[in-house]
């Protein structure tokens, strides 16, 4: 979540009057995240997610998120839902965007998540691939192997103002994951970004998932990569295999990995982590001054893709090639 598009006041107001949600009483930005403009807005019926749909994301697509949405939660997943407006459409605009407002999900995310709340994290996943079943709209991954490169291209000239070397290392890694990316693994709707600010808490129960505007079809065990990537690493840039093996267990108890999963999760998580590292690395170089976004260091995941690189099997990530734990 971010703040790219400033709105007034005035004009919010005349916005919800589309909506029935009472009159607006407050409303401010929210400053974390890299791709939408949001706001916590407060009104005399409750509270709500304001979000503008910045040019980084495809209008076409919208039908796509919100949709799911509404799929995941019809289906017992615990998700934010957009509110129709009084005509019965999910979209409206405001100061130039496609904007949607959106119900409010108690909880917090956890900036120092443990183990236990890692197996949590990989029940909520498998559950949100079982639910995701059956969902008709299709939308392909623009950030999995074969739209890296064109991102790299934009930020190529300029990578070794981050890190000395950095430009001739990325141009391997990302000709050897184009070279050697798996193919036909069990596919399905996958999240695409559930770090832990896109995971809610009350205390120690998971209480919902956020944020599903990277949302798409692809290969369910890349999810899971994403998500060893995101939870299981400290700050220093160490594996840590006890919130690892937590969260595959916790995948597990609900949909088992197939033995070419297992097998692929260490080029999936490097895979990973060159996609994080591609789209920090951009934000990072091109994001304009004054705009209301924490950008996010893309050298966290240059660690990461050098750690998985060294995996040789993923019994190192805690799991064994049945599918179990090791």
């Amino acid at each position: 979540m971010a703040v790219y598009t400033d709105i007034t006041e005035d004009d919010l107001a005349r916005f919800l009057t589309a909506y029935d949600v009472g009159q607006l009483t407050s409303y401010k930005g929210i400053a974390e995240g890299v791709e939408n403009s949001n706001f916590l807005l407060h009104t005399t019926k409750g509270s709500y997610i304001l979000t503008l749909y910045e040019k980084r994301v495809n209008a076409g697509d919208l039908p796509f998120f919100l949709g799911l949405m509404h799929h995941l939660a019809e289906r017992g997943l615990s998700c934010p839902l957009p509110l129709p407006r009084v005509d019965g459409e999910l979209l409206g605009e405001l100061s130039g965007r496609p904007a949607a407002v959106i119900s409010f999900l108690e909880g917090m995310w956890l900036r120092k998540p443990e183990a236990k709340h890692c197996h949590e994290v990989g029940k909520a996943l498998a559950a949100m691939h079982v639910a995701g079943e059956g969902f008709a709209l299709k939308r392909t991954n623009a950030l999995s192997v074969g739209g890296w490169r064109p991102l790299w291209v934009n930020s190529e000239v300029r990578a070794d103002e981050v890190q000395a070397g950095l430009k001739d290392e990325i141009s391997a890694e990302l000709e050897h994951l184009e070279r050697h990316w798996p193919k036909s693994l069990p596919e399905g709707v996958i999240h695409a970004d559930l770090f832990p600010d896109n995971v809610f808490f009350l205390g120690d129960q998971l209480s919902g998932l956020i944020d599903f505007y990277f949302a798409c079809n692809d290969y369910l065990a890349y999810d899971v990569a994403v998500c060893l990537n995101s939870w299981c690493f400290e700050k220093n840039g160490s594996y840590n295999i006890t919130k690892g093996m937590a969260m595959l267990s916790g995948y597990e108890s609900v949909r088992k990995l197939t033995p070419a999963e297992v097998d692929a999760l260490p080029l999936l998580c490097r895979g990973s982590a060159l996609r994080f590292f591609l789209t920090r690395l951009y934000d990072w170089l091109m994001t304009p001054a004054g705009a209301l976004v924490v950008k996010k260091d893309p050298l966290e995941y240059l660690t990461k893709i050098r750690f998985h690189r060294a995996i040789t099997s993923s019994a190192e990530y805690g799991l064994r090639r049945d599918g179990g734990q090791a």
